[in-house]
């Protein structure tokens, strides 16, 4: 979720989600009730709040991620370090060019695994606000494969792409593992059931490098020795 790198991991807490605060969304269906679900959650992030969003990783924390103040409040919410950049998620790779400018090689790259769990690290634009890449020039790009984590992208726009976890905890797997501090802090909160667990993988395409071993690392290296 990150650099672009996101190293945390997520708490573990067996406390229950307030249920005011907590939404329940059923990805395979269409029902008034989802888009109520995420209605909500859109009128969070419009109000520069942030909500937690599962993701094919763990659940994100998701603010707008052009919003200074916003991508601010995350890092307090998650006690990190204004000195590790932040991720943004978009709903689609033909966005990736509003906030990013990819070369061709990395181009290939995104179309090759994008929509998918991998952060890819390409040349910022100056939309993006220098919080979010703590003034590095360049900035993660996520396009998540899961139905509910694109819906918040397409309503809101470019979210904030960080595990939902205070800074050096473990990855929050479902609702009912995330922190007390972090439900507290969210505005909303999107359940999606349980999400895999397992981590993006950040690249550095230009530099054919990985960042951080995640999910689907193997298929990544053959690419990058590939191409």
């Amino acid at each position: 979720m990150t650099d672009g790198t996101d190293p945390d991991h997520d708490p573990d807490s067996d406390a229950s989600v307030d249920a005011d605060t907590r939404i329940g969304v059923d990805v395979g269906t269409d029902s008034d009730d989802d888009y109520r679900d995420l209605d909500r959650a859109t009128a969070a992030v419009d109000r520069g709040e942030a909500v937690a969003y599962p993701t094919e990783t763990v659940y994100g924390l998701g603010a707008n991620a052009l919003d200074a103040d916003a991508v601010e409040g995350v890092f307090s919410l998650k006690g990190r370090s204004r000195n590790e950049p932040i991720s943004l998620a978009v709903s689609g790779i033909e966005e990736v060019d509003e906030y990013a400018r990819p070369t061709d090689r990395e181009r290939r790259f995104l179309d090759a695994f994008l929509p998918g769990p991998v952060t890819v690290l390409v040349e910022t634009r100056s939309i993006v606000p220098d919080v979010l890449t703590a003034g590095r020039e360049r900035v993660g790009i996520r396009v998540p494969d899961h139905d509910v984590a694109r819906a918040l992208c397409r309503r809101c726009g470019p979210v904030t792409a960080t595990s939902a976890n205070r800074s050096g905890e473990p990855n929050a797997r479902t609702v009912s593992e995330l922190d007390s501090r972090i439900r507290d802090g969210v505005a909303a909160v999107l359940d999606g059931g349980r999400t895999p667990g397992t981590e993006s993988t950040v690249v550095d395409v230009g530099e054919s490098e990985i960042v951080r071993r995640g999910a689907g690392v193997k298929e990544i290296e053959a690419w990058l020795a590939e191409f």
